[in-house]
């Protein structure tokens, strides 16, 4: 049975502040629905995405900012750091591990990274972070050439 991964929810605080942010990055805006008081829920769809994130309103009793090392896979990560930069995003430098890939996940900044992109451009192997209004972690991610069964 397929399974597929349709909507990640996003803890935030201010909806209308993470609706702007992700609208001026250039993300399709889906639903905005709100039901009473309690309840409002945005979604927004990345550009080639199947999946798509939520937040608003009653959706989620995670603290806002608590969704860190969500992925976006991109093909080229200078051009995508570079459009985002544009929209107004703060993002890292690109980087690669000094060894294996766990550099990525460290909060530390300089622990294990290395600036720029991977030798060879390594398929997998280039990272550039930015987070949201709220602190929610989004690691850009290149890819060129994916692994066998992907």
């Amino acid at each position: 049975m397929d399974m597929k991964l349709e909507v990640v929810v996003l803890p935030v605080s201010d909806t209308d502040r993470a609706k702007e942010f992700y609208k001026a990055m250039g993300w399709r805006l889906d639903a905005d629905v709100v039901a009473g008081d309690d309840f409002r829920l945005v979604q927004f769809t990345p550009p080639g995405s199947a999946c798509s994130v939520q937040f608003g309103t009653g959706l989620t009793s995670a603290p806002p900012g608590s969704a860190q090392d969500l992925y976006l896979i991109v093909p080229d990560i200078d051009a995508a750091r570079i459009e985002l930069v544009s929209s107004g995003v703060e993002v890292s430098e690109v980087f690669h591990c000094a060894t294996g890939y766990a550099c990525r996940f460290n909060r530390s900044e300089a622990e294990g990274r290395v600036a720029g992109p991977a030798p060879d451009r390594t398929s997998y192997g280039s990272f550039a972070k930015f987070s949201d209004p709220d602190g929610n972690g989004w690691l850009l991610q290149e890819v060129s050439t994916r692994l066998p069964g992907r």
